[in-house]
C-alpha cells in the first residue's frame, strides 16, 4: 500500500486473559500470508503456551530491542526496525503494555500510532480490563488494580474491533488443562482472578463495550447514506470536580454512563470561588483534565461564588441530562454549616436533571485545606458577622450580669476580645471594628468601677480598655488583610489557568469563534456574548458571531463592552462585571480577534483551493479536447473524405462501413460533449432536479438502452413490489446508464452484470454488480473525481467523467453513490435513493424541462471506468 496514507488498525479485544486473542491474531496473519500479504511479527508474547508458540512458525519476526533497566535486561518492540522493514501488516501484541524507561515511547499504543502514521497496517490485542474508563469497576470486581491501561479513544479509533470471547466454564477448563498457565499456578488462578463470577462480569463488560462500538458504526453508516430517522436525545453528563483525588473516580464513572447512551458526552467542570477557595490542587486538576480528554470529554473552568447555583447554571447552559457528584469529603461536624453542595444540587436540580452521588475512598476524610475567608463575602456572611459583632457582646454582657459571675476585668476583656475575633473571621473588618467599639462601651458600663456609669475611676482600667480596643482593631485588621491576600492569590491563580488554557487552545487552532465566545459566556456567567465589527468609524455595527439568548446590534446596548482596536468590540449581556474582571475579558477579546482573522484566512485559503481545483479541471479539459475529442473527429473526417473521393469507386459494402464509422464517431462525440456539459452544470450548481414519485422498474430498463447487447451483458432484478422513489427521472436514468455501462466494460464477457434493487428502511438501494478486477480501497473515492481514470483504461475510453456525473446527479436528488467490493471479486456500485412516503405535488409547468431530461436527450452514457 502507499505510504502516504495512514495505516489501518485491527484489534482483537479479549473478554479475559487466555481467551485466545494472540492465537486469533496469528491465525489472521497466516490467512493474510497465504493471500500474499507481507506480514511480520513486530512483537508477540506467547507466554510459553505451546499452541500459541506453534502459530509463530512460518511468520517473519522482527528482532526485539534489548534495554537494560535496574540491572535487568528487558526486550521491547524495535520500532525503528519495523519502520525500516516497512511491511504491509505488523503484528503487535498487548496494546496496553508500558514500555521500559528509555524506550522510544512510554506506552506501546504510542508505538502503534507511529506505525500507523507510517502507513503500516497493525493487528493488535488488548483485554477489556485494560481500558482506561473501566479501571475502577474492574478493580471492584476482581480486586486487582490494572496498572497498564490504554485510553478508550485509542481502541475506538480502530478500523476493526473483533471480540474474542469464551464462556467462563470453557475458560476455566482451559486453565485446568494447563493451556494458559503452568500447573503450579493453576489452582491459585482459578480461586482468585478466574472465579466464575469475575469472568462473567468481565464478559458482560466486553459485550456491552463492543455493542456500543457497533452502534457507533451503525450511526456512521446511516450518516454516510443520508438515512434519516428518530434517535434518542444525546446524553450530556456534567461532572462536578473539587480538585480533590476523588475526581478521577467521578470522571471514569461518568464516562461509563455516557457510553451506555448513543452519542454520550462528558463535560467535567471545576468551579472556583472568587472568595479564594484553596482546596483545589493545581497538579490534581491537570491530571483530571488529561484524564477526561483521554476519555473523549471536555474540561471547563468556571468562576462562581455560589457553587451549587453555578454548577446548575452551567449544566442547564450546556443542555446536560445528568450531573455526577462525589459524596462529600466534609467531616460530620462540618454539616452544621449547611447541607453541602451535593444535597443542594440534588434539591435544586428539578425534574430535568438527574443527579448521581458517587461514593469514593475520600468520603468524610476532610477537604485537606481550610476554606479561605475572602474579601468578597456573601450577604449571609455579612449578616452573621454583624450579628456576631453586635449581638454577641450584648448577649455576653447579659449573661455575665445576670449570673453575677465575678471573673475579673481581665477575663471579661478576653471574652469580649474572642467575640471581636469571631466577627472578623465571619464578617470581615467592619463588623470587627464595630464589635471592638461596642464591647469597650459594655466593659466600661457594666464591668469597670464605678458600675453603670460611663466614667472610669481607676486609671489602670482606662489603660486596659484602650489596650483592648487596640488589640481588637489589630486582630480584625490582620484577619481581614489575610483574607484579602488569599482572595487575590486565588483569583490570580484562576486567571492564570484560564489564560493558559485560552492561549494554548487558540495557538493549537482547535477553538472556533463560537466555542471561544461560549467559553467567555460560561466563565463570566453571562446570558449572551457577541463579537461586533464595523468597516469604518461611521459604519453600522454587524455581528461576526454570537452565543446566548440575546442578539446585540451595538456595543452600547450591552452590559459590558470590550473594544478590540477601532472597529471590533466584544459585547456581553447579563450583569455588570467588576473592574478586576476586565483584564481577563481583554485577553478573551484579543484572542477572539485572532480567531476571527484566522477563520477568514482559512476561508480565503478554501476559495484559493477551489480556484486551483477549477484550474486543474480546465487543464484536464484542454487535454481531453486535444485528444479524446479529436480522435473521433479524425475518424469522421477520414471517412467523409474517402466517400467524397472521386478516384475510388466504393462498393455498397465499403460505403456502409464508412457510414457506420461516421455514425459511431458522432455518437462518441455526442457522449463526450454530453458528459462535459453535465459536469459543467454540476460544477456551476445549475442542476435543478424536478423530484417526482416514480417506479424504479420503469426507469432502469430505459437506462439500459445504450448498453451493448443488454440482454447478454446485464441481468436485471428489479421487483415490481418495490416502493416508489422520489427522484428526477432524467437524472436517474442518466446516472444508472453511466454506472451500468462502466460495469459492462470491465466485467468479463461470460459474466453478465447484475442490476438488482431492494429496500432498506426508508431507502431503496440499486446495486450494480460486476465481476471485473475490482478497485483497491484507497481508490474507491478517487474513481468518482472528474477527469480521473483508474488503472490502464485506454485513452479512447473517454475523458473520465462517467462516474463523476453519475454521483453528481445522484447527490442532486438527495441520494448517494458509493463503491463496495463484490464478494468473490469485482466491484459493486450502490446507488441509494429516498423512498416516496407521500405524494409529491408537481407544481412545475409541463413546459419546464429538467436538467436531467435535457441531459438524457442530448447525450448517452459515457463508457469506461472513470474517477
Amino acid at each position: 500500500m502507499g505510504r502516504g496514507t495512514r495505516g489501518k488498525l485491527r484489534i482483537y479485544l479479549g473478554s479475559a486473559p487466555g481467551v485466545g486473542k494472540t492465537y486469533a491474531m496469528l491465525s489472521e496473519a497466516h490467512r493474510r500470508g497465504e493471500r500474499g500479504t507481507d506480514c511480520v511479527v513486530a512483537f508477540v508474547e506467547h507466554h510459553d503456551r505451546p499452541r500459541t508458540e506453534v502459530m509463530l512458525h512460518g511468520l517473519e519476526q522482527i528482532p526485539r530491542k534489548e534495554l537494560a533497566y535496574r540491572g535487568t535486561v528487558f526486550h521491547e518492540m524495535d520500532v525503528d526496525a519495523v519502520l525500516l522493514r516497512a511491511p504491509a501488516v505488523a503484528l503487535v501484541d498487548e496494546l496496553a503494555h508500558t514500555n521500559v524507561p528509555g524506550s522510544r515511547n512510554a506506552k506501546r499504543w504510542q508505538d502503534v500510532e507511529e506505525l500507523l502514521g507510517a502507513g503500516i497496517d497493525v493487528i493488535s490485542t488488548v483485554n477489556i480490563q485494560h481500558l482506561e474508563s473501566l479501571g475502577d469497576v474492574v478493580d471492584s470486581i476482581t480486586g486487582v488494580r490494572q496498572r497498564e491501561t490504554v485510553p478508550d479513544e485509542v481502541v475506538r479509533r480502530a478500523d476493526q474491533i473483533e471480540l474474542v470471547d469464551m464462556s467462563p466454564q470453557s475458560l476455566r477448563r482451559r486453565m485446568a488443562h494447563g493451556n494458559i498457565y503452568k500447573s503450579d499456578k493453576v489452582d491459585a488462578a482459578l480461586s482468585n482472578y478466574f472465579r466464575p463470577g469475575n469472568l462473567t462480569a468481565l464478559r458482560e463488560l466486553a459485550l456491552l463495550w463492543v455493542a456500543d462500538r457497533a452502534d457507533e458504526y451503525l450511526q456512521e453508516y446511516r450518516g454516510e447514506h443520508n438515512i434519516r430517522s428518530t434517535w434518542q436525545a444525546r446524553e450530556r453528563i456534567v461532572v462536578g470536580l473539587t480538585g480533590g483525588p476523588e475526581g478521577r473516580t467521578l470522571i471514569r464513572r461518568a464516562a461509563r454512563l455516557a457510553e451506555k447512551g448513543a452519542g454520550g458526552e462528558v463535560l467535567a467542570v471545576y468551579i472556583a470561588r472568587s472568595d479564594g477557595l484553596t482546596a483545589a490542587s493545581p497538579k490534581e486538576l491537570a491530571v483530571q483534565r488529561t484524564l477526561v480528554e483521554d476519555l473523549g470529554g471536555t474540561f471547563h473552568h468556571v468562576i462562581g461564588d455560589d457553587i451549587p447555583a453555578a454548577l446548575l447554571e452551567f449544566a442547564r447552559g450546556v443542555n446536560a441530562t445528568q450531573i455526577v457528584l462525589g459524596s462529600s469529603r466534609r467531616k460530620t461536624w462540618q454539616y452544621m454549616f449547611g447541607p453541602g453542595v451535593g444535597a443542594t444540587v440534588a434539591r435544586e436540580s428539578g425534574p430535568d436533571l438527574d443527579v448521581h452521588i458517587v461514593t469514593h475512598d475520600e468520603v468524610a476524610k476532610g477537604r485537606g485545606l481550610p476554606v479561605a475567608r475572602g474579601a468578597r463575602l456573601g450577604r449571609s456572611r455579612i449578616v452573621w458577622g454583624w450579628l456576631t459583632g453586635i449581638g454577641g457582646p450584648a448577649l455576653l454582657a447579659l449573661v455575665l450580669t445576670h449570673t453575677h459571675s465575678d471573673l475579673g476585668l481581665a477575663n471579661d476583656m478576653l471574652l469580649f476580645l474572642s467575640l471581636t475575633v469571631a466577627a472578623a473571621l465571619v464578617g470581615g473588618l467592619l463588623p470587627a471594628l464595630a464589635s471592638a467599639a461596642f464591647g469597650s462601651l459594655l466593659l466600661n458600663y457594666f464591668f469597670t468601677p464605678p458600675l453603670h456609669l460611663w466614667t472610669v475611676a481607676d486609671p489602670r482600667n482606662i489603660v486596659a480598655i484602650v489596650i483592648f480596643v487596640g488589640v481588637a482593631v489589630s486582630v480584625a485588621s490582620v484577619v481581614d488583610l489575610a483574607a484579602r491576600r488569599t482572595h487575590q492569590a486565588a483569583r490570580l491563580r484562576a486567571e492564570s489557568e484560564i489564560l493558559a488554557f485560552l492561549a494554548g487552545s487558540v495557538l493549537r487552532g482547535d477553538t472556533s469563534l463560537e466555542a471561544l465566545l461560549e467559553r467567555v459566556r460560561e466563565t463570566f456567567a453571562m446570558e449572551s456574548v457577541a463579537l461586533l465589527e464595523r468597516e469604518g468609524d461611521t459604519a453600522p455595527w454587524t455581528c461576526a458571531a454570537s452565543v446566548g439568548t440575546q442578539s446585540l446590534g451595538r456595543p452600547e446596548d450591552a452590559d459590558v463592552d470590550m473594544p478590540v482596536g477601532d472597529h471590533l468590540a466584544l459585547a456581553l449581556t447579563g450583569r455588570v462585571l467588576p473592574a478586576e474582571d476586565r483584564r481577563v475579558l481583554a485577553a478573551f477579546a484579543a484572542q477572539a480577534a485572532v480567531v476571527l482573522d484566522r477563520q477568514r484566512l482559512q476561508s480565503e485559503a478554501d476559495t484559493a483551493r477551489a480556484l486551483a481545483e477549477g484550474n486543474r479541471i480546465r487543464t484536464a479539459l484542454l487535454a481531453a479536447v486535444s485528444h479524446d475529442l479529436r480522435t473521433p473527429l479524425a475518424g469522421i473526417k477520414a471517412s467523409v473524405s474517402s466517400l467524397r473521393s472521386e478516384d475510388v469507386d466504393w462498393s455498397p459494402e465499403d460505403q456502409a462501413e464508412l457510414l457506420a464509422g461516421i455514425e459511431e464517431g458522432a455518437d462518441r462525440l455526442d457522449h463526450l460533449v454530453g458528459n462535459l456539459l453535465d459536469m459543467s452544470r454540476l460544477q456551476t450548481g445549475t442542476v435543478t432536479p424536478l423530484i417526482r414519485e416514480i417506479d424504479l422498474d420503469e426507469v432502469v430498463p430505459m437506462a439500459l438502452v445504450g448498453v451493448p447487447d443488454p440482454d447478454l451483458n446485464v441481468d436485471l432484478d428489479v421487483p415490481e413490489t418495490l416502493p416508489m422513489v422520489s427522484v428526477d427521472k432524467g437524472l436517474l436514468e442518466r446516472a444508472v446508464a453511466n454506472v451500468v455501462e462502466n460495469a459492462v466494460k470491465y466485467s468479463p464477457p461470460d459474466k453478465p452484470v447484475l442490476v438488482s434493487a431492494s429496500t432498506l428502511g426508508d431507502r431503496v438501494e440499486l446495486r450494480v454488480v460486476d465481476r471485473g478486477p475490482g478497485v483497491p480501497d484507497e481508490a474507491k473515492d478517487r474513481i468518482f473525481e472528474p477527469f480521473q481514470r483508474y488503472g490502464d483504461a485506454p485513452r479512447g475510453a473517454g475523458v473520465g467523467l462517467g462516474l463523476a456525473v453519475a454521483r453528481g446527479f445522484t447527490e442532486a436528488m438527495g441520494g448517494t453513490l458509493g463503491a463496495e467490493d463484490t464478494p468473490g471479486g469485482g466491484l459493486t456500485m450502490v446507488l441509494t435513493l429516498r423512498a416516496a412516503t407521500r405524494t409529491t405535488p408537481d407544481t412545475a409547468p409541463e413546459a419546464v424541462r429538467t436538467a436531467g431530461q435535457a441531459a438524457g436527450q442530448a447525450a448517452g452514457p459515457q463508457r469506461g471506468r472513470h474517477a
